[in-house]
């Protein structure tokens, strides 16, 4: 079985990581931290943004059940890329919006990715999303990993990360797992 993996930043990675979690062929994601200027940053040093870090999720698929095209199309659907630094409330760089690729092909499918989007629907506005080579990744600390399905009762999942999952869900349910979720939003 062929594998890949990429990283991808939309936001909180509260956000994005359930999604991707349910999307066939997606083989794991985990929540973390890259492209920045400390080794192993903790949660805090983040969100401080003091360490250039940004909130990302990384990506091990299997690109014959999923193509990378099908990712990015679920990515640009879920955040706001054309908002710099910033998704919602969510306010800093370390909620930028990035695609750190692991191999020079992903760098020129998010470009013509990119392209198409600003032929199609992002004529008005600018695409902010950064695509560059991955560099760097450091898991997030365990209590955010499978954030929203272990804290279903938190205000900002029930409120934010739902309104994310149920526009995922109106728009992709044809990538949907087989495996059904019982926790937080079906």
């Amino acid at each position: 079985m062929s594998i890949e993996t990429i990283t991808l930043g939309a936001g909180c990675f509260w956000c994005v990581e359930n999604i991707f979690n349910r999307i066939q062929g997606v083989l794991s994601v985990t929540s973390g931290y890259a492209d920045g200027d400390i080794i192993n940053p903790s949660y805090e040093q983040v969100c401080s943004g003091i360490t250039n870090h940004a909130e990302v999720v990384q990506i091990t698929f299997n690109p014959s059940q999923l193509a990378i095209e099908q990712l990015l199309t679920v990515f640009f659907a879920i955040h706001d890329a054309t908002t710099l630094n910033r998704q919602g409330d969510d306010i800093g760089s370390q909620y930028r919006s990035t695609i750190l690729c692991h191999t020079p092909a992903q760098q020129v499918v998010a470009k013509t990715k990119i392209a198409q989007l600003h032929a199609q629907q992002y004529a008005e506005q600018t695409i902010v999303t950064v695509v560059k080579a991955a560099t760097n990744f450091y898991s997030a600390e365990d209590y955010h990993q499978d954030y929203v399905t272990n804290n279903p009762e938190n205000k900002y999942c029930q409120l934010v990360v739902a309104k994310k999952i149920q526009t995922f869900l109106s728009e992709f349910a044809y990538l949907l797992k087989n495996e059904t979720y019982t926790n937080f939003i079906n």
